[in-house]
């Protein structure tokens, strides 16, 4: 393998009204052609800014103050949009974390791709969009000839993000850069997406660099993984390497915090001893979903005949594939849909029959909460964490004393780990685990009885998963809170949740008690789920039960 690039002793600095603020302190890498290097580490390690700068495509806040970037043994540390504008998309492309935002959304997806082609290549419209319809053949899509016409958001994440893939191997550039590629998307969709971008990474002899907080993802996937934090690169070594014997002590920290098969939610941040296991209350269930349907027109609906029930203190995991119906069966719990059909009773109260447009005003509204997957996009950007919290005090408790409101809301941030000094900031001078902080303080506002859980940590590191999760889990055992948790992890339903429901095309395949459900599934679909979870090896030391 000969040498395609090289980073050495790289510092980037963000210029702020705060001052000077480093990003990157040193850092040193390679990659060689037909190589797979992973950069895993927490968010504000430096991962993107790294793969910014070798695109040349950093903030004009951001500055290069030392070190050097070689790509195929040219200097393109300082190099201008006259240089670099024929190396992107040709020598070297992009694969974005989110890709409907990175995705034109008032522009068809085949002549996004065929904008890409005729930029590098002398190609007429035709010859353009034969080449974008042999693009979405490479990358299995579904129907190419109907979906080069689509726009993204007809499109799911699954298939967005193989059009990214279709415009960034195009031109068939000898770099490819993937970041966080998979994020938010489930197991099965996450191993085709990477066992595709595999296949072609092979067949074209490109290099990849490919940046994840999934330990496990990097592990099945990378020759080399190089761990950052704070702006350095702290280990570098090959999979089995950096997992059996990780040397520095903020990789085992890492490895210490990824679920497994065989963690524990306690102990993914080293709480001892165990909490105690929480039986379910006898008495009626405090959800009762019974046949339940719905259809958005005509053809296959949502959901089909779907039924389960949640007693108080009791945790719910629902699973499956991108369009199972796991967040239509939330938004339909929520009353924020109305169903097709069955009933959905709420200690025991059928609350089905009061329409989802007028249900704001129902008294059970404050007792069912939803936390969102991504709580930057829920948080109103002109409130203040203070205020999105009391949002729901106001509203739905008629509390109108600002002392008070700020008092609740106090105590409230203080009960999900957030420190008052950060009441006053707005989501966008948070971070991640902060916004979600807030996210669920707004949501135990009014003291509900059930949490409906989607997706509630699928965009955090790790780490900031582990405490998030243990505060959940916390909260639930002090106020004998329910959940409805909808998640494609399914090693954080399997820690989170007692029973599992597993979801295919609206219907229910299988369900149980979580712990028999992993171990033993009767359902092929489940275990097809089960088998295509990124895992990898910590070695016993590491492990949550060792520690345990």
């Amino acid at each position: 393998m000969s040498g395609l690039l090289s980073v050495a002793d790289l510092h980037v600095s963000f210029t702020t009204r705060h001052g000077t603020v480093p990003a990157l302190r040193g850092v040193s890498l390679s990659l060689a052609a037909g190589e797979t290097l992973g950069l895993v580490g927490e968010s504000g390690s430096g991962k993107s800014v790294t793969a910014l700068a070798v695109m040349r495509l950093l903030d004009r806040a951001a500055q290069v103050t030392g070190g050097r970037i070689t790509f195929r043994g040219e200097d393109i540390t300082q190099a201008g949009r006259g240089i670099m504008q024929p190396l992107r998309g040709a020598a070297m492309s992009m694969i974005f974390q989110n890709p409907r935002a990175a995705l034109n959304p008032i522009r068809p997806v085949g002549l996004q791709i065929a904008d890409v082609l005729r930029a590098h290549r002398a190609l007429s419209a035709a010859g353009a969009r034969d080449q974008a319809l042999d693009l979405l053949r490479a990358v299995r899509i579904r129907e190419p000839e109907r979906r080069l016409g689509a726009y993204p958001h007809e499109l799911s994440g699954g298939m967005c993000q193989r059009v990214m893939i279709a415009m960034a191997i195009s031109c068939e550039p000898a770099l490819l850069i993937a970041d966080e590629p998979t994020t938010g998307l489930d197991v099965t969709t996450q191993k085709a997406v990477m066992d595709l971008l595999g296949e072609i990474i092979a067949g074209r002899g490109m290099a990849l660099l490919l940046i994840t907080h999934d330990l496990g993802l990097a592990a099945q996937q990378c020759d080399r993984i190089a761990v950052m934090e704070r702006g350095e690169v702290v280990e570098e070594a090959p999979p089995a390497a950096l997992f059996g014997a990780p040397r520095h002590p903020y990789t085992r920290r890492l490895v210490a915090a990824s679920p497994t098969p065989r963690s524990e939610v306690h102990t993914l941040i080293g709480l001892t001893p165990p909490l105690a296991v929480l039986a379910p209350p006898p008495g009626p269930p405090l959800l009762e979903v019974e046949g339940l349907g719905k259809r958005f027109g005509p053809g296959t609906p949502a959901v089909d005949d779907v039924s389960f029930r949640i007693a108080p203190g009791e945790s719910l995991g629902l699973v499956g594939e991108s369009g199972s119906g796991k967040s239509t069966i939330a938004r339909l719990v929520c009353r924020l849909l109305d169903p097709s059909a069955g009933q959905i009773r709420f200690s025991g109260e059928a609350i089905d029959a009061f329409p989802a447009a007028r249900f704001h005003g129902h008294p059970r509204r404050r007792d069912i909460q939803l936390v969102f997957q991504d709580p930057g996009d829920s948080l109103n950007p002109r409130f203040s964490a203070c205020q999105s919290i009391a949002d729901p005090l106001r509203k739905l408790l008629g509390l109108s004393d600002p002392a008070e409101l700020r008092r609740r809301a106090t105590f409230l941030a203080e009960r999900c780990g957030l420190e008052g000094s950060l009441l006053d900031r707005f989501p966008h001078q948070l971070s991640g685990g902060q916004r979600a902080r807030v996210g669920i303080a707004r949501a135990i506002a009014c003291e509900p009885k059930l949490l409906v859980l989607d997706e509630p940590t699928a965009a955090l590191d790790v780490s900031v998963q582990a405490v998030i999760l243990n505060l959940l889990d916390r909260l639930r055992r002090d106020t004998g809170l329910g959940f409805l948790f909808v998640s494609h992890d399914l090693n954080v339903v399997r820690m989170m949740c007692e029973r599992t429901v597993v979801l295919q095309a609206g219907r229910v395949v299988e369900t149980g008690p979580s712990a028999r459900l992993f171990s033993a599934p009767t359902a092929p679909y489940t275990a097809a789920l089960l088998a295509a979870i990124p895992h990898f090896n910590p070695p016993a030391a590491l492990t949550p039960a060792a520690r345990a």
